[in-house]
C-alpha cells in the first residue's frame, strides 16, 4: 500500500480522535502520520513487518487467554469455602534482557489476576513476582517462561 494512502488513513483517524476537521488539523495530522511512517519506514512493506504484526497479535491473544484463565482461578479461590493458599514471592530468572521487554513482561504479569511484579534485580536478570498461590513455583515459572516471555522474544527480536 502506498505511503500516501496510509498517511491519509492515519490522518482520518487523527481527525476522528481530535474531533476537528479544520485545514490546520488535517495538515498537522497528515504531517504527523507521514513523519511516523518515515520513522518506521524500514519495517513497512517488508515481510518482517507483517510477521512481527502476527507475533504481536499472538502475544495479545495469549494475554487475553491468560487473563481469562487467571480471573477464573482467582474467582474460584475466592468463593471456595476453604482457601488453602500459600501466597509468596518468588524469583523468576529473566531470559529477556532489553528494558522494553522486561517492562512488558512485568506489566503482563501484573495485569494478570493473582500475580504481581514486585521488583527487578539491579543486574536485570531476575524478576521478583508475588503470587496468590505459590504451592507450585516451578510450574508458575515454566508458565511465564513458555508463555509471556517466549511470545515477547518472538515478537520483538
Amino acid at each position: 500500500m502506498s505511503t500516501i494512502i496510509v498517511s491519509a488513513l492515519f490522518t482520518a483517524v487523527w481527525v476522528a480522535i481530535t474531533g476537528s476537521a479544520s485545514f490546520h488539523n488535517l495538515a498537522f495530522g497528515f504531517l504527523l502520520a507521514t513523519l511516523c511512517l518515515w520513522i518506521v519506514r524500514d519495517e513497512i512493506g517488508g515481510r518482517g513487518y507483517w510477521k512481527r504484526f502476527g507475533r504481536i497479535l499472538s502475544l495479545c491473544l495469549l494475554f487475553l487467554k491468560e487473563l481469562a484463565l487467571s480471573a477464573w482461578k482467582v474467582a474460584v479461590m475466592v468463593v471456595s469455602p476453604r482457601m488453602d493458599l500459600k501466597p509468596g514471592i518468588f524469583a523468576f530468572p529473566l531470559t529477556v534482557d532489553r528494558d522494553f521487554e522486561i517492562t512488558l513482561l512485568a506489566n503482563l504479569i501484573t495485569l494478570t489476576p493473582g500475580t504481581l511484579s514486585v521488583d527487578v534485580s539491579a543486574d536485570r536478570k531476575t524478576l521478583f513476582v508475588h503470587a496468590i498461590d505459590c504451592s507450585d513455583i516451578e510450574a508458575t515459572r515454566r508458565d511465564i517462561a513458555e508463555g509471556f516471555e517466549r511470545k515477547i522474544m518472538e515478537a520483538f527480536r
